[in-house]
């Protein structure tokens, strides 16, 4: 039995905050998907500044926590015994049903099922050696980058445009018609995720083994917020308000440098907390253990805060835009902290972990990994 990372729970309880702050803006935008992916128009410098705080970097930290787990997972099955990638691409197979499931009914961005097909190429190459590690994560990079600059010359060529439809009015039938037909414009990020993914994945499990959670790692996190932080804000600032061409560069290359910097900046502020944790961190340690349930959980209830067949606030309240949307965030993400500790206090995981942790050992009942 290996003992908890408590700075695991917060970080993931932040990412999954921070992913919300960048979905949050999807909700409220009366014109869906194609008003915030700015087909309709430009936005305003306080937007966009608040759309920089959060867009891409929670994305990128959340990834990274994925290979810090599977690295776990992979270290729990060697020491059981078991074959790997074994039973674990089930474990990936129902991320991807989930994340399917997910897409088609609740939100048009959903990342699992990208972290699902990104896990079953990384399972098989976690306990392989350094350097053909190494050579992987330089081969996906490379594609990567590759991607992210022919989509960033096509926007300079032809930067999109063009109207966009009153999403926000839609009904909810209407919506999960609307997805499964641009099912193709919606899931054209698993082009970016899946690439950007292996890099971070094993990134993520490298850095675990670095000891970058334990006491000894201060090193390494100083040196992963010089980089994250000293040299990914400054940047990411600048190519979030360079215009919607450089949309490509600011979520996906320069973003993630900013989720190194993070994930070094918390593990070291929870490394250096004495004490029994106050209300706040507990609140964040919930959300963090329970990912799961609060990342569809969130999108759910943005969803009927904002739109029609819901409470509609994302038309009613336009004219307040930029200013409610945060406050909407907070909202949700205090609702979810407390119902998260709540339900912590009689069970030991969320209720759709409990769920697929069920459907997990369903097949062979007598087994646990």
């Amino acid at each position: 039995m290996t003992r908890r990372i408590d700075a695991l729970d917060v970080l993931r309880g932040v990412a999954i905050m921070g992913t919300l702050g960048t979905n949050i803006w999807i909700f409220t935008a009366p014109g869906g998907p194609a008003e915030f992916l700015r087909l309709g128009g430009d936005t305003g410098v306080v937007e966009t500044f608040l759309r920089f705080l959060s867009n891409g970097k929670f994305l990128g930290l959340l990834t990274l926590l994925f290979g810090v787990g599977l690295e776990l997972q992979h270290r729990s099955a060697l020491r059981k015994g078991l074959a790997w990638p074994g039973r674990y691409l089930w474990r990936a197979t129902l991320l991807f049903v989930e994340g399917a499931l997910h897409f088609v009914l609740v939100f048009e961005f959903d990342v699992l099922m990208g972290y699902a097909i990104t896990s079953v190429i990384v399972a098989y190459l976690i306990g392989r050696s350094r350097r053909a590690v190494t050579a992987w994560m330089v081969a996906a990079g490379t594609l990567h980058v590759a991607m992210v600059a022919l989509t960033t010359a096509a926007l300079m060529i032809g930067p999109g445009g063009g109207d966009t439809l009153p999403y926000a009015r839609l009904g909810w039938l209407d919506q999960v018609a609307f997805r499964l037909q641009n099912v193709v414009v919606f899931r054209i990020e698993l082009v970016f995720i899946v690439p950007m993914g292996i890099v971070l994945f094993l990134l993520g499990a490298r850095l675990l083994r670095a000891g970058v959670f334990e006491e000894h790692g201060a090193g390494l996190r100083r040196k992963l917020i010089a980089v994250g932080l000293g040299l990914g804000v400054p940047l990411n600032l600048v190519t979030s308000f360079a215009g919607p061409e450089w949309f490509a560069v600011d979520r996906y290359l320069l973003a993630p440098m900013v989720a190194l910097g993070l994930l070094g900046l918390i593990t070291s502020i929870v490394l250096g907390m004495r004490g029994a944790p106050g209300v706040l961190r507990r609140g964040i340690a919930g959300v963090g253990r329970t990912a799961l349930s609060c990342y569809v959980f969130q999108n759910l209830a943005a969803s009927v805060l904002c739109y029609g067949w819901g409470l509609g606030l994302a038309d009613r309240l336009d004219g307040f835009r930029p200013w409610w949307v945060p406050v909407a965030w907070g909202g949700i993400c205090l609702l979810f902290m407390v119902l998260s500790s709540l339900w912590l206090r009689r069970f030991s995981r969320g209720p759709l972990e409990l769920a697929w942790q069920w459907a997990y050992q369903a097949p062979s009942p007598a087994r646990q990994s």
